[in-house]
C-alpha cells in the first residue's frame, strides 16, 4: 500500500535546530512539527525559567521529559503532563532546577 503524506509533517528533533524561547532568554526550543496551526515544540528551560501569566486562546498540552515544572500550584516531573483548555488562565509555569518538556499548542 502506498502511503500519502498529504497533510502530514513528520520530523525528527535531532534534525531541527534550537531557537530562543520565552521573553527572558533562559530557554530554547525546537519546532518539530506543525499542522492546522498546532505546533509540537521541544523546550529546554534553564533553572529559573518562568512564563508570563497568559490566557490560552486554544488548548495546550505539556508532557515533562526531564526536570521539574511548577504549573498552577502543582510540581510536575518526568512522565507528568497537563492539558489546559481554551480560555484557561495560566498563572504559573516555571522551573527552579531546569526542565525539558514537550508542548503542543496553537497560537
Amino acid at each position: 500500500m502506498e502511503h500519502s503524506l498529504s497533510g502530514w509533517d513528520i520530523a525528527n528533533a535531532t534534525d531541527v535546530g534550537w531557537a530562543p524561547w520565552g521573553s527572558r532568554g533562559d530557554a530554547k526550543a525546537k519546532l518539530i512539527a506543525s499542522a492546522d496551526g498546532y505546533n509540537v515544540v521541544l523546550v529546554a528551560a534553564e533553572p529559573g525559567y518562568c512564563t508570563d501569566p497568559h490566557v490560552h486562546a486554544f488548548p495546550e498540552f505539556v508532557y515533562v521529559i526531564d526536570g521539574t515544572l511548577h504549573a498552577q500550584g502543582h510540581v510536575l516531573g518526568p512522565g507528568d503532563a497537563y492539558a489546559a483548555a481554551a480560555g484557561s488562565v495560566h498563572t504559573e509555569l516555571r522551573t527552579d532546577v531546569g526542565a525539558t518538556y514537550l508542548s503542543i499548542f496553537k497560537l
